[in-house]
């Protein structure tokens, strides 16, 4: 368990800020260095085969982009998070689809210019050269993951089903390699190319593994984690506590969130983002889940001993982004989980807390909260009543009334996607300075 304090930085570059200008300083440095084979290793055989090499370097550097945003860096995760690095994610492979599709297409008419035939004679010609199979077969793996990520097919499909279609990504980041090793205009126009492309494509894979496969499978094997109890907090809430051998040596910090497996009491494939509702104390982890789902329904009939398989944790939602000494921790239904264990980590003062439940008998570990409120001689609003119904609480004027002060503080916000939107709107309407405002929007999709 990391040494954790609630010290407000002075004088220093905010984590996540160093952070986007790190990730943002390693894709300018790169995409620099293609520009410059680009432009040094000679051009194609016609104007549009020209182009279509153009096109293929960056979409090339696109790919072990993405890998990055996706390895669970966990010194990119936890200064920026890794709901804001899934969305960079989605966004980047959206703009991998069309440099690829630009580039394939661009390079079917080169070639069908250059042989005077036709594009689709072409088409055909280009498919039986083994290296521009390679690179077809990776460009139609990718539109199918982007067709089947698009919202509204995303939407009707079960988390399972389109999580194994987008591994497939996988085979497609391997196919498009071996294609462009196979491309000498590329790969191995010069030494200093074939050493930078090796660099980079072996820095992308090896970060993948290390994030996603060794550590999760070291530190499973390291701490040995088991569930010790299994508390129903109330008909539908209930609380796990997992122990383990030597946990004061798993960076975890009140805030973030783990992914969970329980082996024996679901399939393998099925793992769910549960936030830690109590601050690590280097003895054991909490997870508290509401009953939405046949997962986390099914979490109130683990057997006491059973293995638990542990990836995390993750998560930016913590006080090593505090700015200011007072705090406002706004929280909506289950979402009271990490800033209940946030609240162990704040000294005896200045913090306010605003939970939005439709009852105060939903209102998921509000007797813990209550005594952590009180005990740091802080303020507890507990704000009841269905949606629609009276002022809507986290209207700007709202806030302001609850909170006078509250342009002075940090802002923590975890509920519900359409109450955590409704807040965050109106903290801009408030001018709260965008560094304070820090929210975490749950889901690994």
């Amino acid at each position: 368990m990391e040494t954790t304090s609630t010290r407000v930085r002075h004088g220093t570059i905010p984590p996540v800020r160093a952070a986007r200008w790190a990730l943002w300083t390693f894709v300018v440095v790169n995409l620099t260095i293609v520009e410059i084979l680009f432009f040094t290793t000679g051009t194609g055989k016609n104007g549009v085969l020209t182009v279509a090499k153009f096109f293929g370097l960056h979409a090339a550097v696109l790919m072990l982009f993405q890998l990055l945003l996706v390895a669970r860096l966990p010194w990119l995760d936890r200064r920026i998070g890794m709901d804001r690095l899934t969305v960079w994610h989605r966004w980047v492979g959206f703009t991998l689809l069309w440099t690829l599709l630009t580039h394939a297409v661009l390079v079917v008419l080169g070639y069908a210019r250059l042989d005077d035939v036709s594009m689709t004679k072409t088409f055909f010609a280009l498919a039986g050269v083994p290296a521009s199979l390679l690179g077809m077969l990776a460009a139609a793996i990718v539109v199918v993951v982007a067709a089947v990520s698009a919202r509204k097919v995303r939407r009707r499909l079960r988390y399972e089903t389109w999580h194994g279609l987008h591994l497939l990504l996988y085979l497609a980041l391997g196919l498009a390699f071996v294609h462009q090793l196979q491309e000498t205009t590329t790969f191995n126009s010069s030494a200093f190319a074939r050493t930078y492309w090796w660099a980079l494509w072996l820095f992308a894979f090896g970060a993948l593994v290390v994030g996603r496969i060794v550590m999760p499978l070291w530190r499973n094997a390291y701490h040995r984690f088991r569930v010790a109890a299994v508390v129903r907090e109330s008909d539908d809430v209930v609380s796990v506590h997992v122990t383990g051998r030597r946990l004061d040596r798993l960076p975890a910090r009140a805030g973030q969130f783990c992914i969970w497996r329980f082996p024996g009491h679901n399939h393998w494939w099925l793992a769910n983002p549960f936030s830690l509702s109590a601050a690590p104390d280097g003895r054991t982890l909490r997870l508290t889940a509401k009953a939405v789902g046949s997962a986390s329904a099914g979490l109130r009939d683990l057997p006491v001993g059973s293995r638990a398989f542990v990836e995390g944790p993750y998560g930016a939602f913590t006080s090593l982004h505090r700015t200011r000494p007072g705090a406002l921790l706004i929280a909506g239904g289950v979402g009271i989980t990490p800033v209940r264990s946030l609240l162990e980590e704040e000294p005896a003062g200045d913090v306010v807390v605003l939970y939005r439940v439709r009852s105060e008998s939903d209102a998921v570990l509000v007797d813990e909260v209550r005594a952590l409120v009180a005990e740091r001689g802080g303020r507890l609003h507990l704000l009841t009543g269905r949606r629609g119904e009276g002022t809507p609480p986290f209207e700007p004027d709202s806030l302001r009334a609850l909170v006078p002060d509250i342009t002075e503080r940090d802002v923590y916000v975890c509920g519900p996607p359409a109450m955590t939107s409704a807040v965050l709107g109106a903290l801009r309407d408030l001018a709260v300075p965008r560094g304070q405002v820090h929210a975490e929007r749950f889901g690994l999709a």
